[in-house]
């Protein structure tokens, strides 16, 4: 399997995860606010601090984002382009949302592929900062109880990253068994997920957000996507029995470190995680 050695040692634990509880709703983003002030508000109105968020098309401008890069450096093992800032409105296609928190103070870490005004497609790393609605959209949330994505320094890759702790229950109402995971760098992403379900019982699971990189990427259509450096989203992902016992299902839309973007089913066995996966399993049985 292909291996990216990172600048720090790898972590015994290849999974940061915690249990909590959670909830699916949706909500509509407000025109003319923040991006991550938008989320903000949709998850307080519901009751949580965070959770993930799937999103299926959307507004934005102005827009800002960064795409996945070689390091100039021998201090992380990719690292991240200059800031891109599109004219015009930009026309999300799909992406996915780690709301959390970082510094104190609420963040996100979010993937997505759109087009720019004009038809250009492109992909990649929204930043939080300079980011807003253009036009009020409607999300599809998961919010979390008893769990908060917490942005910390990484020794093994470099970077302050987001993953799982435990937090305080609060007031909200939830319906669901949940988990939140971090996945670490150099592991298969589905068999982490198979042999994370198998450990803690878990028959079927959806998987809610989703939101990380894998060393290139190989589907199973056949397209083989060479460049190591990707940004990676979960467009749609579910655990469940399989021919070989629980088998992940893991739909994605990529885009790697030359702007190039793919789509499509992620091979089982052959798809190694870059520096980090975000996401939450919702309990089905």
């Amino acid at each position: 399997m292909r291996f990216i050695k990172q600048p720090g040692a790898p972590v015994a634990d290849c999974i940061q995860w915690v249990e909590a509880r959670g909830r699916a709703f949706t909500f509509t983003l407000e025109r003319g606010v923040p991006l991550l002030e938008a989320v903000r508000r949709g998850f307080a109105a519901h009751g949580f601090a965070g959770g993930v968020l799937d999103i299926r098309g959307g507004a934005l401008s102005p827009f800002a984002y960064v795409m996945p890069a070689l390091s100039k450096t021998p201090d992380h093992a990719a690292f991240y382009s200059e800031t891109y800032r599109p004219a015009g409105v930009t026309q999300l296609s799909t992406g996915t949302m780690t709301l959390g928190v970082r510094d104190g103070a609420p963040f996100f870490h979010c993937h997505s592929l759109w087009t720019e005004e004009g038809g250009r497609a492109g992909g990649g790393h929204l930043l939080p900062e300079e980011t807003i609605v253009a036009e009020g959209f409607a999300v599809e949330a998961f919010g979390l109880d008893g769990a908060i994505f917490t942005a910390e320094p990484d020794a093994e890759t470099g970077f302050k990253l987001f993953g799982p702790v435990a937090a305080a229950p609060s007031a909200a109402t939830t319906d669901r068994r949940a988990f939140a995971l971090r996945l670490r760098p150099n592991q298969d992403f589905a068999g982490c997920l198979e042999e994370f379900c198998r450990a803690q019982g878990i028959g079927r699971a959806r998987i809610r957000g989703g939101v990380g990189s894998t060393i290139g990427a190989r589907f199973e259509d056949g397209v083989v996507v060479e460049p190591f450096a990707t940004e990676l989203t979960i467009t749609s992902g579910a655990i469940a029995p399989g021919a070989d016992g629980l088998e992940a299902t893991l739909d994605v839309a990529l885009v790697d470190y030359t702007g190039a973007l793919a789509q499509g089913r992620l091979v089982r066995g052959d798809n190694p995680v870059l520096m980090t996966m975000e996401l939450v399993l919702e309990v089905v049985a």
